[in-house]
């Protein structure tokens, strides 16, 4: 086997695992794993900012299903990752951070060399799992232990350490440990349920964001059932236009209404968080401790009473219940129909504005079919995770549920449009979020991504001001004076167009042809 540096030998070990983008900056404490890079084989994409590379890493993993990657510098680059390293982990996003840190004798000494923290590790590992390669011949088991902590379980947030001066140090390529199997369920516990569910007459599926690969088996499992499919933010775009879907959030009188009438419920792949649930903090969710419950974490698992707990990889726990389950007919696309159109007729109660901008969100569907739409934390985005039905699976996703990030959504259409080749990204974002990342629309120039970067510009954070007023607060600091779009479109060297706040207006839009990148701005009286 060749001799490398252990940069060039961690490199070529995530080659041999199926990487095929990192995201990045370069720095000096990373010199040897951009010596890996070059002649790998492995795309890297250079982000503006730590987060934004995170980001990145995270759109890519939520569109492709594998690990997201990125290189940062050990200090101020691995602490500008961690907000986006905590977003993955409330939605459960496979993502790998590989950073630098000083030479080894160093640590936690205090010397004051640069980019030094105190104990960077111990600062990730409140986060996620943290390994440090401590020499060539830990190279190899540290890799293996990091994608069977992406791979297995619950997904999240990895990071690996490597000291400035192991990185130079001779190694050979890593070998990869098997692949690991999808966790089945118990037989035992799949019969159990499948009688529970047999006996049911008014059955309900609550389907998270664990359901988003496993749309076949979903669908299967529903058909026989006859079952309502309750959709969290994270699993819209899973069975559209089917009478059995219901895309809308358990924080709605409407669905609560379904799941109270219901007999049995089947909740698979979601954590019950309450940004999901009980988004208006004012509770009322009905009793769920008899439902059945699928989760990959055993944690999750525990967290809510259930009549029974099955921990299993949601694909093969859904398509192992399905098998032998007489299909029955329990009205089920009645109830759904009941649901759907009720939680429609809810949205003005919660804000006059919300009808419009779910038609601007079906304008969007209409004119880009098949587009994965990456949101922001705006507020047609918080409109559409309480009610909306996307065209593609997996293709509906932001940062406004869990940790709520802002900013999220330039470095995570990035991600997605490398992570899906010629599929159109609409980024859904407001004037203030775009100001938290604006960089990274210059990547998404760079590398010539299909995104259209679409500016909710309503000259503020208004949903925090209307937050403050509800509530009879003073409204302070919501009106962040907002970029001139258009120059600042001619700056990223992208095509822009400012159009009126109609659907008309936006479907016009975006019919017209471009090749790679554009901003267009929605001007919101």
């Amino acid at each position: 086997m060749a001799e490398l540096t252990v940069g060039q030998a961690l490199v070529a070990g995530l080659k041999q695992r199926g990487v095929e983008v990192v995201f990045g900056i370069p720095g000096v404490h990373t010199v040897e794993l951009y010596r890996g890079l070059a002649g790998s084989g492995i795309r890297h994409v250079t982000a503006r900012h730590e987060q934004g590379a995170a980001f990145m890493a995270d759109g890519y993993a939520r569109v492709s299903g594998k690990p997201g990657v990125a290189f940062v510098i050990t200090g101020p680059g691995l602490t500008n990752a961690l907000t986006a390293m905590a977003q993955a982990r409330e939605d459960s996003v496979p993502v790998l951070i590989i950073s630098g840190v000083n030479r080894r004798a160093s640590l936690g000494q205090g010397l004051g060399l640069l980019h030094e923290l105190p104990d960077q590790a111990g600062m990730v590992a409140k986060l996620c799992p943290s390994f440090q390669v401590t020499g060539p011949e830990t190279l190899e088991p540290v890799l293996n232990r990091a994608f069977a902590a992406l791979e297995t379980g619950r997904p999240g947030p990895v990071h690996i350490e490597v000291p400035t001066d192991v990185m130079p140090l001779p190694a050979h390529a890593p070998r990869m440990a098997p692949a690991p199997m999808a966790r089945a369920a118990d037989p035992a516990q799949i019969a159990a349920a499948q009688a529970l569910l047999a006996a049911a007459q008014r059955p309900v599926i609550l389907a998270g964001g664990g359901c988003r690969q496993a749309e076949g088996a979903l669908r299967a499992l529903a058909e026989a059932l006859d079952a309502p499919v309750i959709q969290t933010s994270n699993a819209r775009g899973l069975m559209h236009g089917h009478v059995l879907t219901v895309p809308a959030s358990p924080s709605l009188d409407a669905t609560r209404a379904l799941i109270a009438a219901s007999d049995q419920i089947l909740a698979v792949g979601t954590e019950f968080g309450p940004t999901d649930y009980d988004m208006y903090v004012r509770g009322g969710l009905p009793d769920c401790s008899g439902m059945i419950r699928v989760d990959l974490c055993a944690d999750q698992l525990a967290r809510h009473p259930c009549r029974l707990p099955i921990q299993a990889d949601a694909g093969t726990a859904m398509a192992a219940l399905t098998k032998g389950l007489p299909k029955v007919k329990r009205h089920g696309a009645d109830r759904a129909a009941q649901a759907r159109q009720g939680a429609r007729r809810e949205l003005p109660s919660l804000s006059p504005a919300m009808p419009h901008q779910l038609q601007m969100l079906e304008a969007i569907r209409g004119a880009q079919p098949g587009a994965l739409i990456v949101g922001d934390s705006t507020q047609p985005v918080y409109a559409g995770n309480l009610f909306y039905d996307h065209d593609r699976p997996g293709g509906w996703f932001n940062a406004a549920t869990g940790f709520g990030a802002l900013g999220f959504g330039p470095g995570a259409a990035v991600g997605a449009a490398l992570a899906s080749p010629g599929t159109p990204v609409i980024c859904l974002i407001g004037d203030g979020g775009l100001q938290f990342s604006p960089g990274e629309l210059r990547t998404a120039r760079d590398e010539g991504l299909p995104i259209t970067f679409l500016v909710w510009n309503n000259a503020g954070f208004r949903e925090i001001a209307e937050a403050m007023a509800a509530v009879d607060a003073p409204v302070l600091g919501c009106d962040p004076s907002p970029l001139r779009m258009e120059p600042f479109a001619a700056a990223c060297d992208l095509p822009f167009q400012s159009v009126e706040n109609t659907p008309e207006a936006l479907a016009a839009a975006l019919h017209a042809p471009v090749d790679g990148p554009r901003l267009i701005e929605i001007r919101v009286s």
